[in-house]
């Protein structure tokens, strides 16, 4: 035994030394600048993870806008360089989306490989689906169902009288039951019937257990994204299959009001026989995290950013009210259902600058291509770096969000930073004197940019919109310190704050209804 102990450390020494010898990568000529780290595997992992912004700004100023780093046992070229994510995104031919995108969803969510022959052709039509559902003159019918269920959600509370509740909490009770009601549709009549008899449980029991387990799915996603295996993540496992379970093909064939998108996926998915009942629900899992995890945590910065700016709570408010007279409603009259069109989001100027503002202060992707050739990527600056296949190639975009060359004060929320003094979008950014084509990133770019932003932005919209007509609203403590992101999710797309922060609230009808008893 005593042999045992001598010889055990010593043998973990020689496998130290051999990794340090033999496992260790070498910088070749031409390649960029290499971190290899000294823990094996996680390379710089840890540092990264602590806090990703800082780390790349140190790397930045050692190395320069190019250079390597190894992370959980794959290496990652950051390119930082602002006008060069162009340079990036043209090297199609030898940069891949698609593969680091199902690779991951596939070992996230379970479902098939999609980059297997078998599916590629298939799977390709069902990317399409997203452009011809989610954009364009189609989005109004989305649009418009998502303000019906919105107004449903927020008339729970409708007579309530004041109450406290997290602003968190509050966001997500009403986003994630309106969202999934959008996507998923309603239940159908006989469940209908059997929840209006106490037969069944009514359906915010349902929504209330489906948001608890997105959540515990959602909180396990930056293990899970650094490599860590889901069956190790056993909370986030269960919820997962129980958030499939509700998304099998045969309860969803009940529902009415079902999207165009999950009508025509369904429809795909069924054409494929080499798919179970099983993995086609957990591909609608993977639909409902996208749709819902950036989403919420946006929608809560920018209710957030509202209430804590007097300023802009009151140019937000008159322009709420400018748009509700214009489609024949008041903000005394709430018993008309508010519907909105889709040209009369889009004139919400000052809303949406103070989403593309919180979204600037709050975003954190990563925008991620994998090197299917060997090549030489040559940058804006007419440097040129040899890439090897198989790494990663890594632009983020919150280190162009923070930059104080770009933007004056960048970790101040300024509700009109987007907006000209006639209230028109402002594009004009610089860096180095020069003008930034894209200088706002929150929802990546290029093949990797997220199909559903237009959704996402005008359903931010509804929320506020709604949310300023029907409630009173105010944070307890205005005079604290503003939140901070948690920066533990970084790379995975908005941040969410690291504590939830109290707000008192009340439905408006709720005064006209303590009037009338009164009388």
């Amino acid at each position: 035994m005593a042999a045992l102990l001598f010889y055990a450390p010593l043998a973990a020494l020689c496998a130290l030394l051999a990794w340090l010898l033999c496992g260790v990568r070498r910088r070749q000529l031409g390649e960029p600048p290499l971190m290899n780290g000294w823990i094996p595997y996680l390379g710089v992992a840890l540092e990264y993870g602590r806090n990703p912004l800082e780390f790349l700004r140190s790397m930045q100023r050692k190395y320069g806008d190019i250079f390597t780093c190894k992370i959980a046992g794959n290496y990652f070229t950051f390119v930082l360089d602002p006008f060069s994510h162009g340079a990036v995104s043209r090297q199609g031919r030898n940069l891949d989306f698609q593969k680091f995108a199902i690779g991951f969803s596939q070992k996230v969510f379970g479902h098939a490989d999609f980059s297997d022959p078998v599916f590629s052709c298939s799977y390709r039509d069902i990317h399409s689906i997203f452009r011809q559902t989610l954009q364009g003159p189609v989005l109004q019918q989305l649009i418009s169902t998502m303000m019906e269920n919105l107004q449903a959600v927020m008339r729970r509370d409708e007579g309530h009288g004041w109450a406290n509740e997290g602003l968190q909490v509050f966001v997500d009770r009403i986003m994630f039951e309106a969202g999934y009601l959008t996507l998923f549709g309603k239940e159908g009549e006989e469940e209908a019937e059997a929840m209006a008899a106490g037969r069944a449980a009514p359906r915010w029991i349902f929504m209330r257990q489906a948001m608890e387990d997105f959540h515990a799915f959602d909180k396990a996603f930056p293990e899970m994204a650094a490599g860590l295996p889901i069956h190790l993540c056993g909370r986030a496992f269960r919820a997962r299959e129980a958030l499939a379970e509700k998304l099998h093909h045969r309860y969803l064939k009940r529902n009415k009001c079902l999207s165009a998108l999950i009508e025509r996926r369904m429809h795909a998915f069924d054409q494929m026989e080499q798919l179970d009942e099983k993995e086609k629900a957990r591909t609608h899992v993977s639909m409902l995290w996208a749709s819902q995890a950036n989403t919420l945590p946006a929608t809560f910065w920018s209710l957030y950013y509202i209430l804590r700016c007097p300023e802009a709570l009151e140019t937000a408010q008159a322009e709420v009210e400018r748009i509700l007279e214009e489609s024949g409603h008041t903000p005394s009259n709430l018993e008309k259902p508010v519907v909105l069109f889709k040209d009369q989001l889009d004139s919400m100027s000052v809303l949406g600058d103070i989403i593309e503002e919180s979204l600037r202060l709050s975003s954190a992707s990563i925008m991620i291509r994998v090197a299917s050739e060997n090549f030489t990527l040559t940058l804006d600056t007419g440097k040129t770096a040899a890439i090897r296949k198989g790494d990663h190639i890594a632009m983020f975009p919150q280190m162009m969000h923070m930059d104080p060359e770009i933007y004056q004060d960048p970790t101040e929320f300024k509700f009109n930073r987007f907006l000209d003094e006639n209230r028109q979008k402002k594009t004009d950014f610089y860096k180095n004197g020069r003008k930034l084509r894209q200088f706002l990133l929150p929802f990546g770019s290029g093949v990797s940019e997220c199909p559903g932003r237009f959704f996402a932005v005008n359903e931010i919209k509804q929320f506020l919109t709604l949310a300023l007509c029907y409630y009173d609203m105010e944070l307890q403590d205005l005079a604290a310190a503003p939140l901070e992101t948690d920066c533990t999710r970084a790379g995975l797309g908005i941040l969410p704050p690291k504590h939830d922060v109290s707000l008192r609230y009340r439905f408006k009808d709720s005064i006209a209804v303590k009037e009338k008893m009164a009388h």
